[in-house]
């Protein structure tokens, strides 16, 4: 049998309390539960500058776009947590999008992709999340077309972080089965 399939997860949001981040870690575990390797990566360890042609042209990629980089050419298949800040991506995510599609090698292309979102308000981050769909998309990668929402997610967790309730834990292991199992058959494929 061949390796398990290997998944770099982020989030969009670098805040310590955030609910996307939360919801990755549930995510990250559920993927590594459905036989996934994952290496998860803080944002915080990150900065990277905002996105401008002239600093990439005066000083190449910096080396915290680099060293992110090297995470993502040695993986399968991403796994992103993409808040919604006023019906769009975050800043931080796009900008970290942004910074990945400077590279030389294209890296993003043939990338297996499992996107969740979390929020506070009635759509989970729904809005935000087809933006970066279509982004993945256009970007060459195969976003699963498994939906990983999660409305009101204020009042979803357990005090020590796990889901509250088993609706949302399906959509969570969903998720996580359809990027590994899709990972796992384009890896297959001649």
């Amino acid at each position: 049998m061949s390796s398990a399939p290997r998944f770099l997860a982020f989030s969009g949001s670098a805040r310590r309390g955030s609910l996307n981040r939360k919801l990755l870690a549930v995510a990250v575990e559920a993927v590594r539960s459905a036989g996934g390797v994952v290496e998860l990566l803080d944002m915080n360890d990150y900065a990277f500058p905002l996105y401008h042609g002239d600093l990439e042209a005066e000083q190449g990629l910096p080396q915290t776009v680099q060293k992110f980089l090297e995470y993502l050419r040695a993986c399968d298949g991403l796994l992103i947590a993409c808040p919604e800040y006023n019906s769009m991506p975050t800043p931080l995510l796009k900008n970290t999008i942004d910074w990945c599609t400077r590279a030389d090698d294209d890296p993003l292309t043939g990338k297996v992709a499992g996107i969740v979102s979390a929020s506070p308000g009635a759509f989970g981050g729904i809005r935000s999340q087809t933006h970066v769909r279509s982004l993945l998309t256009h970007l060459g990668c195969h976003v699963v077309p498994v939906q990983c929402i999660l409305p009101h997610a204020d009042k979803a967790f357990t005090p020590e972080g796990a889901l509250s309730a088993s609706r949302a834990h399906d959509s969570v292991r969903a998720l996580a089965t359809a990027l590994v199992e899709t990972t796992r058959r384009l890896r297959a494929t001649p």
